[in-house]
């Protein structure tokens, strides 16, 4: 399933499940937060987000192909908090890197690892 906000709403669906929440600031996450269920699997870069689904028993993978678990996820937070301080301050970085053809690669390898857990 994926879960996006109507301001984000096209018609190329693919045939996929989409669900398509209120545009209010964290809809799609609370929406995602609400209706989850231990043994899923969630793609987000959102590090918050993954804060609240790992211990609901989800597993986490970012688009970059990093599986994100319980041991990394303060450090992420607390890097998440510094970057935003900074940018209070008017201090800003450059923000993510493009993905690249490694990062694609390593995202479906993963992936297809994680899929093929269910299938056995």
């Amino acid at each position: 399933m994926f879960v996006a906000s109507y301001a984000h709403m096209t018609e190329n669906t693919l045939g996929a499940c989409w669900k398509f929440v209120d545009t209010a600031k964290e809809a799609a996450d609370l929406f995602i937060m609400n209706h989850i269920k231990a043994g899923d699997v969630a793609i987000t870069q959102d590090i918050g987000l993954a804060s609240t689904l790992l211990p609901k028993g989800v597993c986490v993978l970012s688009p970059r192909g990093t599986l994100i678990k319980d041991k990394d996820i303060h450090t992420a937070l607390d890097l998440r908090y510094l970057s935003a301080k900074a940018r209070r301050q008017g201090i800003y970085g450059k923000g993510p890197k493009s993905l690249t053809k490694e990062d694609r690669k390593r995202f479906v390898n993963k992936f297809t690892k994680i899929l093929s857990n269910f299938e056995g």
